[in-house]
């Protein structure tokens, strides 16, 4: 696939467009989105990337069309996971959910820019060194069984880095509108705003190794790996104030998102073996008989996977009460994530006994104190 630097530059600017658009269109001012300007953007968003892979294929060949909707189907649904545990940071946090898309579009430019740093250093391993193969493979396999099997439950908002920011950095104890940082009698102190953005960057920098590495399973075409993932990260604002709700019922999410990083990874596996290099394994020859699965096949079985593991969760949970997720909150956290407090209300989860945070402000009665001019 012949992608130009012309190219290359034009889809980096239109990519940061969309984002600086998002930002001062829909960001800026704190409100909770309705379900229908959530539905209208992620309609948009997700007819954008159709279009865009049509494009890929008619310009540059359906082989490599195949290639992209592959990796977009992958990447949507590894970027729906994120939606997950993004959820629990909320609700630990207890960020009001007027704030909550300031937290989500820094979040997915964090990713988005880790994401990047992934591909371009991807792309260099695979185009120098064919055994990196064997690796991502082995990593996609081993992070199938973590995926099947691990636990959404975890309390991000207690962690060992969260907790080790408490301890050195000045905090108030409450939420003062959508700021990072506030004045409190004339000395400068961070809100939980910043806590939930740390979670949220590392939790990003663990997904990126998942997604990566999976992508480049099912294409080598850099240029195809960075706009799957910029297209599967664009409306994913607008897609959790839409299926929040719906993300506690995708019970069996994590286990189909397993099975296809497992497909992946064999894939992976199957094509170090076509392209072998190595000395010790086959005398340093190709492994003929190692098959190499085609992209439509990959494609179905992705699209398939993620149907089944759709359909069978929301059998498994019908008729059960939609509610907000409370995964690792206390009940007050979890009212207050649901959109009912405002600036100086929300506390973020486990608090100490005396209800303040270690390192954190004193409690401030008095608002006239709080200097509102960053």
């Amino acid at each position: 696939m012949n992608v130009t630097p012309t190219i290359w530059l034009i889809t980096i600017a239109v990519t940061i467009a969309f984002f600086v658009y998002e930002f001062f269109a829909h960001v800026r001012k704190p409100h909770e989105p309705s379900i229908g300007e959530s539905a209208r953007w992620s309609a948009f968003y997700i007819g954008l990337a159709l279009i865009f892979g049509v494009g890929i294929g008619i310009f540059s060949g359906w082989s490599f069309g195949g290639e992209y909707f592959a990796g977009y189907l992958t990447e949507k649904a590894l970027s729906i996971d994120n939606l997950f545990v993004f959820l629990i940071i909320m609700t630990g946090f207890a960020v009001p959910k007027a704030y909550q898309q300031k937290v989500l579009m820094i979040g997915i430019i964090i990713a988005l820019i880790l994401r990047g740093i992934f591909i371009a250093v991807g792309a260099g391993l695979i185009e120098n060194y064919s055994w990196i193969f064997y690796i991502f493979g082995a990593l996609l396999l081993f992070l199938a069984y973590r995926q099947a099997f691990s636990n959404h439950e975890s309390d991000p908002a207690n962690g060992k880095m969260i907790t080790f920011a408490r301890r050195i950095l000045p905090l108030t104890d409450d939420y003062h509108r959508d700021r990072i940082t506030v004045k409190i009698n004339g000395k400068r102190f961070f809100t939980p705003m910043l806590l939930t953005i740390i979670a949220i960057g590392f939790v990003d920098l663990v997904f990126a190794v998942d997604s990566i590495p999976a992508i480049y399973g099912l294409t080598s075409e850099a240029y195809i790996v960075f706009t799957a993932n910029a297209f599967a990260l664009m409306g994913l604002r607008q897609l959790y104030f839409l299926i929040g709700g719906l993300l506690e019922r995708l019970v069996y999410l994590a286990q189909g998102l397993a099975v296809i990083l497992a497909f992946i990874g064999v894939k992976l596996v199957l094509h170090a073996l076509h392209v072998n290099e190595l000395p010790f394994i086959n005398g340093g020859e190709h492994v003929e008989w190692a098959p190499e699965i085609p992209i439509w096949f990959s494609l179905v079985f992705i699209g398939l996977t993620i149907a089944v593991a759709t359909v069978l969760s929301l059998r498994k949970t019908r008729g059960q009460a939609k509610q907000t997720a409370k995964v690792g909150a206390p009940d007050a956290a979890t009212a207050h994530a649901a959109g009912a407090p405002v600036e100086g209300s929300a506390k973020p989860a486990h608090p100490t006994e005396s209800g303040v945070q270690p390192g954190t402000a004193p409690d401030v009665g008095d608002k006239r104190s709080v200097d509102e001019n960053r």
